[in-house]
Formats: C-alpha cells, sequence, structure tokens
C-alpha cells in the first residue's frame, strides 16, 4: 500500500500508464482523505467519452461524500445508478447520499435493500431514514422482524435500542435482546449486549439487575465481574466497585483502565489514580485517559494540568451573525429535522432531543451557510493556539486539513442541560446558539447560578464539588470552540427552548 505522501505525488502529477491505475491510485487515497486532489483527477473522466463510466462517477460521488457535500455526491451517484441500476453498492451509495443531504431517502434504500436483501448496511441506513421521515415506529418494527429472525445480529439490536429511544421513549429499548435471550438464553453475547445497552443508557441499575440475571444462565465470568465493578461504582459503591477491580486481570486497554480511574477519582485516592493514568496504550487509546488526567492532575494540584488545559487560547468563542443571514430561520430549519420525541442514548442530552446523522452534510442552504461559517472560524481557532507540543492532545504538529467529522443539533426546553461528558475521537469540539430563551442577549445570569452557561473542567458525577475552571455566556449567533477532551457540559435553564448546533473537527493524521 502506498503512503500518503506517495498518493498525493500520483494524483497531482496525474500521469498515468492506464486507465485502471488511474482509479485503483483514487480509490487507495479516499482512504487517506485526499479528497480534493482526487476530485482534481476524476472530474475530467466525468466528461466526454469518459462520462459512461460509471466507476468515474462512483470515485467522484465518494470524493464528494469525503467532503460532504451530499448533495453534489448524490448528483455523482444518480449518474453512476442509471449506467450500472443493478449494482447494489452504487444504489445503496445513492441511498446514503440522499439521507446525508436530508432527502427523501427510504424509497432509495427499498431498492437498495431490493437488490441486496441481506446487507446489514442497508437495513441500518433504512432504519435511520424512516426515523429522519418521521417513521421511527416503523423503523422499529421493521428492524424487530429482522431481528427475529436474526438474533445474533448485535449491530441490529443497538440500532433498535437507539431509535426506539429517539422515537418511543415510552418503549422497552431492550425488547429485542429479551425477545433473543428467550430463544438462546446462554449466550454469553447476547448477555453482554443486553447489559452494554443498559449502560449505554445510563441506567447502572438495571446493567447490575443483568449482571445478576446473566450470571444464573451461563455463570460466572471476568467480563461479568468486570460489569458488576463498573456498575457499583457508577451506582454509589466505589469502594465495592475497587474490591473487585483488584481481583481482575490489570485493565487491557484505555477504556478498561478509565473505569478503575474513574473509581479512584471517586475514592480520592489522586495519587494512586496519578501513577495508574500515567500508562500509556497503543494507537489513540490514550485519547480515552486524557479527560481522567485532567481531573486528577487539576485536581491534585499537579502542574501538568496547566500544560494540558491551562492555557486560555485553547478555548474560545466566535460571532458568526454577520455570515449567517437570518438565525429565525436557521432554527426553523433546526426545528423541523428534530423528528424524534425522546432523548438519545449514551448522549449527554437530559430534557430534550437530538438529531441523527450528520447535521452539516445536508444540503438546505442555511446549513451550507452555517458549515462554511463555522469552518471558517476553527480555521482561525487553530491559527491561534499554541505552538505545536510534543504529546499533547491538542496542540499537534500537523494541523490540516480541518474537517468536519460529524454534527448534530441539540434541542433542550425548559429545565434541559448537558452532563459533563468529552467527545475524545475529536480533535476540536463546539456549540453553536441557533436559539436561546433570552434572545440574542443570551441567557440571562441568575445570580451566581449562570443558568444555561457552558461549562469547562467540571465533572460532578466524579467530584460534585469541584468547580469549573472556566465558563461561557450562551449568546445567539455565537460559536465556542474547545478541545474534544476537554470536560464540558452546560447548567440548566428556567423555561424556554435552547437550540444548538454541535460538532467534532476530525484530528489530523501526524
Amino acid at each position: 500500500m502506498a503512503t500518503l505522501d506517495q498518493l498525493h505525488d500520483r494524483l497531482t502529477q496525474g500521469q498515468f500508464a492506464r486507465i485502471e491505475d488511474c482509479y485503483q491510485t483514487c480509490l487507495d487515497a479516499l482512504d487517506f482523505g485526499l479528497f480534493e486532489q482526487i476530485l482534481a483527477v476524476i472530474i475530467p473522466l466525468t466528461d466526454g467519452e469518459r462520462a459512461q463510466d460509471k466507476l468515474a462517477w462512483q470515485i467522484r460521488g465518494l470524493a464528494l461524500r469525503g467532503l460532504q457535500d451530499s448533495a453534489g455526491a448524490h448528483q455523482a451517484f444518480a449518474c453512476a445508478a442509471r449506467l450500472a441500476p443493478r449494482d447494489k453498492l452504487i444504489a445503496h451509495s445513492l441511498a446514503r447520499s440522499a439521507f446525508e443531504a436530508g432527502y427523501p431517502a427510504v424509497e432509495l434504500f427499498g431498492e437498495a435493500r431490493a437488490l441486496a436483501p441481506s446487507d446489514a448496511g442497508i437495513l441500518l441506513g433504512e432504519a435511520a431514514a424512516m426515523l429522519a421521515q418521521g417513521q421511527g415506529a416503523e423503523a422499529c418494527r421493521a428492524l424487530a422482524e429482522t431481528l427475529e429472525a436474526n438474533p445474533g445480529w448485535f449491530e441490529g439490536h443497538k440500532a433498535y435500542a437507539r431509535i426506539s429511544a429517539m422515537a418511543l421513549p415510552e418503549a422497552d429499548r431492550q425488547a429485542s435482546l429479551r425477545s433473543a435471550l428467550v430463544k438462546y438464553p446462554q449466550d454469553p453475547s447476547l448477555w453482554h449486549c443486553l447489559i452494554e445497552a443498559a449502560m449505554q443508557a445510563d441506567d447502572y441499575a438495571l446493567a447490575h439487575q443483568f449482571v445478576g440475571e446473566a450470571r444464573t444462565a451461563i455463570g460466572e465470568t471476568p467480563e461479568l465481574e468486570r460489569a458488576e465493578a463498573i456498575c457499583r461504582n457508577e451506582t454509589g459503591d466505589p469502594a465495592g466497585a475497587m474490591a473487585l477491580f483488584q481481583r481482575l486481570a490489570p485493565p487491557a486497554n484505555a477504556a478498561a483502565l478509565a473505569h478503575v480511574l474513574r473509581c479512584l477519582i471517586r475514592l480520592g485516592r489522586f495519587d494512586e489514580a496519578s501513577a495508574r493514568a500515567d500508562q500509556s496504550f497503543p494507537g489513540d487509546q490514550d485519547l480515552a485517559l486524557w479527560p481522567y488526567r485532567a481531573l486528577i492532575w487539576r485536581a491534585a494540584g499537579d502542574p501538568r494540568w496547566h500544560w494540558l488545559e491551562g492555557d486560555e487560547r485553547l478555548i474560545g468563542s466566535y460571532d458568526l451573525t454577520g455570515s449567517l443571514g437570518s438565525l429565525d430561520d436557521l432554527a426553523d430549519v433546526l426545528r423541523a429535522i428534530h423528528t424524534g420525541t425522546g432523548q438519545p442514548i449514551d448522549q449527554s442530552v437530559r430534557g430534550g432531543t437530538q438529531t441523527d446523522g450528520n447535521l452539516l452534510a445536508r444540503a438546505e442552504p442555511e446549513i451550507r451557510r452555517l458549515r462554511a461559517a463555522v469552518l471558517e472560524a476553527v480555521r482561525a481557532h487553530v491559527a491561534q493556539l499554541p505552538d505545536p507540543v510534543a504529546g499533547h492532545p491538542t496542540l499537534l504538529a500537523r494541523r490540516d486539513p480541518v474537517r468536519i467529522q460529524g454534527a448534530w443539533s441539540v434541542r433542550l426546553l425548559s429545565q434541559g442541560f448537558h452532563v459533563d461528558h468529552v467527545h475524545p475521537q475529536g480533535w476540536l469540539s463546539s456549540a453553536f446558539y441557533a436559539a436561546l430563551p433570552e434572545g440574542e442577549q443570551g441567557i440571562a445570569r441568575q445570580g451566581k447560578a449562570q443558568h444555561g452557561w457552558l461549562t469547562f473542567g467540571e465533572c460532578l458525577s466524579l467530584l460534585p464539588d469541584f468547580p469549573a475552571f472556566r465558563t461561557i455566556e450562551p449568546k445567539r449567533g455565537h460559536l465556542a470552540l474547545f478541545p474534544s477532551t476537554l470536560w464540558h457540559g452546560t447548567r440548566p435553564f428556567d423555561a424556554g427552548e435552547r437550540m444548538t448546533v454541535a460538532l467534532d473537527i476530525e484530528r489530523p493524521r501526524q
């Protein structure tokens, strides 16, 4: 496999002995994110005599999708589909790009499913499209039917739980897994999936109950003992949890160590937590540990916290109102996308709803303007960041390209808020304020409570008396930017509506 630099040189030089070599280079370069360079080569090949080549159109669509130009990608895949109407991959891409652009996509997913009835990706995409078109209950029924025939489809069970939480908030999110366990009560994977589903919904008491039921069905295992330790820690028994953690094998990955650190922080054993947090893991696993290192170092007075989060330039606030047109129109577009009625699982939202899919890949002009303004602000923020620092999770050496990894909208109503959380897979994260209870002046300060304000450095579930080190007042049309590994949340507000757009910026390859 060629390196990023080699692929970049081949594409920019643009000299290929055979068209097949050109296509293969483009396909290889997709994995490295060289979308602009691919388009420079491939767009001429979709004109003239090459306009009848489905692969050229397919590559063009994939590169545009990589740039989150969903409307352009959809047009390219439509051309490919006209040339190859029975190609199941192209049919899936056509449906997927329609969904990502915000177009009606259920029918297109149905056509793709007719070509590939057992393709799990198509089935999941169709369910997401149904939710987006206000057919969440139908999506749950369709998934339940498929899971009844295929109880070992774990991604399907996760999708059922996720969609039912948003579309049918009173429904049993674990219904599909319970049904599967009736048939296969001694399947360890199903039990672990059930426990994980309850944990993702932050229902650790229910997860603890499931651990007990699993033991009765399959006996004791190290996985169940670890799950019990996690549940005990998250339901008010960190001492009992620590006793269990100490009986288990040392954590084999950063995610497992994070649970131990959460326990030590609750117990106030910061010296031990600091020593454990110094452990490193290969790849990007350490990203999950930086938020806990930050809490431990700051609580213990370790100067490394200042190295990690103390520079004020890491957090910024930017006024985008001059670039967006009518904020009322933008807010109306966002409201229309909030088709769910329940809060999502495994997210920070409390007392509100969250959109599904990558919001800033949609085709509405109001959202495209927001996307352009956000990217301009992110580039300005990156330009003023301190110089690169070896080993720092934010102050990277290579800071290009600036690309959106994911984006969503959150609509909170009275007393709504975000629990303290992080986005460890991103590089930078943000909150843009599209609508606030107090209008353009932001949410009024009420005493010292700072109702509705964005907080940094608090993690109330671990250290309830540990204050934020910085707060930002919400202002309509403003964008807050901050490191993705930084603890952040919001304080509840009394009444009204709070509409935001959040996003993560992708970590550039180093």
